[in-house]
């Protein structure tokens, strides 16, 4: 981010265990700085909220599937994990 702010922005990033969802992109709040995400920020949900972010996070899982059964061939692509640390 330019000048290295640090600044808390929502952001599509690689979740890896972060609000109990693994390996998918989600939109959720990070830092951003001058390398790029370095912090994921975990907010926390009342129950209500909860479900609701759950349900979006399915929504994504779906359409996921749904495009790798319209073309599978996008499952060949390579994506590098990325280290936010």
């Amino acid at each position: 981010f330019l000048k290295d702010k640090k600044k808390i922005l929502p952001c599509a990033v690689y979740l890896d265990g972060e609000y109990g969802v693994d390996d998918l992109y989600v939109g959720v709040p990070v830092i951003i700085g001058a390398k790029g995400v370095e912090k994921i920020i975990e907010i926390k949900f009342n129950p209500q909220e909860k479900e609701m972010f759950l349900k979006s996070v399915d929504s994504v899982k779906k359409l996921t599937q749904d495009l790798l059964k319209l073309d599978p061939e996008v499952s060949k692509i390579k994506t590098k994990k990325p280290n936010y640390d």
